[in-house]
């Protein structure tokens, strides 16, 4: 990943133990996933997830906290409070999709996904989580590298890059070129 290290040493400059003193244990993404379900009320969590009662307290708690679900009063009966998710917590939604790939991918059971999640406009499985370049390529290791932000675009030969438009919402990837050149 070129000539720099991330400083190792100075792990709170990084994003990831920040996302893991908010997501670091299992209860955390089972609440999350039960909310990318459709699940808002605290009766529902606790039945469907089979979790103490103080635990989904103290989670949903901290995941209101951080900002990744709100607590709202029920529309239909302002006693009842629901949990949904905010943008941040829909921002998740590509982490947990990562995971439960590897998870399927390397867990020591088979794991026979049913139902299975697909593409709502052909209800074909979606694709791997994949990393992207700006503009939409698909990386693998070898493509990473890490600069200083003063260096961002300066390109090895010494020319500037300029960014992309890169992918939005709908937009075709070829996945079969994609995987070719990451294997050349």
């Amino acid at each position: 990943m070129g000539d720099l290290r991330e400083p190792l040493k100075d792990l709170i400059e990084c994003g990831l133990p920040q996302a893991l003193e908010v997501m670091g244990e299992r209860w955390s993404f089972m609440i999350l996933r039960a909310s990318f379900n459709g699940l808002k009320h605290f009766e529902e969590f606790l039945s469907e997830l089979g979790i103490a009662r103080n635990i989904l307290s103290n989670r949903l708690a901290k995941l209101v906290e951080h900002g990744i679900l709100k607590r709202e009063p029920c529309a239909d009966d302002r006693r009842k409070i629901e949990y949904r998710l905010t943008e941040k917590g829909f921002d998740l939604l590509p982490a947990m999709l990562a995971l439960r790939q590897w998870g399927q991918k390397y867990g020591t059971e088979q794991v026979v996904e049913d139902p299975v999640l697909v593409d709502e406009l052909d209800r074909l499985p979606i694709g791997p989580v994949s990393i992207l370049a700006h503009d939409g390529r698909i990386l693998g290791p070898h493509d990473l590298w890490l600069v200083r932000p003063a260096n961002l675009g300066k390109r090895a030969d010494g020319t500037i890059a300029s960014p992309g438009t890169g992918l939005g919402l709908g937009d075709i990837v070829d996945l079969e070129a994609a995987k070719q050149a990451i294997a050349r």
